[in-house]
């Protein structure tokens, strides 16, 4: 796996992240029972992780543009497309549930000024209930948020370090292959070397040979025909 895959993968697992947060503030606002103050702060925390939600996809998006294969690159944009999608379904998800909320705190409140000072104190001790038992909700909720990106970042660090060791034993490789390919062309020039000597060599008996023929057939013309 490349490193550009490690870090595409972790980004989609921070995307996928963010989504099950805004999924669950979003039910959190969904049940809140008050008041309104409560509100405004799940709602902040909402717009945290849309913003941080948003920069992952963006982040997605460049590491799609850098893509040297057209294939991967538009894998990713389909991904980023679909990513975005989901998210404004989310906003839509968002906004339907602080209306709700909104509406149910405006009846809560109006229901309690009817009924008078005895139901609102009751009405005031639910509304405590409910806001603990909402808390201990989002703590829980938040908890296993947690447990799961230390799984997550404890994965990708296993991944890194198997990364590096890979590009460690390759590049040794490619060393041994560089040595060996020198050895190889060095070997090359010295045989094409010997061949060029031997047949210089060859080249040089041969005349030697054909000067000495020449010579004894001289001799041997001058002693048997003299006259000639």
């Amino acid at each position: 796996m490349a490193s550009s895959e490690v870090h595409v993968r972790v980004c989609e697992q921070e995307i996928l992240k963010y989504d099950l947060e805004i999924k669950a503030l979003v039910q959190d606002i969904t049940e809140c029972p008050g008041p309104q103050s409560k509100l405004t702060e799940i709602n902040a925390y909402v717009k945290k992780s849309f913003h941080d939600l948003r920069s992952r996809i963006e982040d997605l998006e460049q590491m799609a543009m850098e893509q040297d294969k057209e294939s991967d690159k538009q894998a990713l944009v389909s991904q980023v497309q679909g990513h975005r999608k989901q998210m404004l379904g989310n906003q839509t998800a968002w906004r339907k549930a602080n209306l709700a909320s909104k509406l149910t705190i405006d009846k809560m409140e109006k229901q309690a000024l009817l009924d008078g000072p005895d139901n609102t104190a009751r009405q005031r001790k639910m509304t405590k209930e409910g806001l603990a038992q909402t808390s201990g909700d989002i703590t829980e909720s938040l908890m296993s948020i947690s447990r799961m990106m230390a799984q997550q970042v404890q994965q990708s660090e296993e991944t890194i370090t198997t990364l590096a060791t890979s590009s460690k034993t390759a590049q040794e490789t490619n060393e041994e292959f560089k040595t060996m390919t020198g050895t190889i062309q060095l070997g090359r020039k010295l045989i094409t070397k010997y061949n060029r000597r031997e047949l210089t060599d060859k080249l040089l008996i041969f005349l030697a040979l054909a000067l000495f023929l020449a010579t004894v057939l001289y001799i041997l013309k001058k002693r048997l025909f003299p006259f000639l």
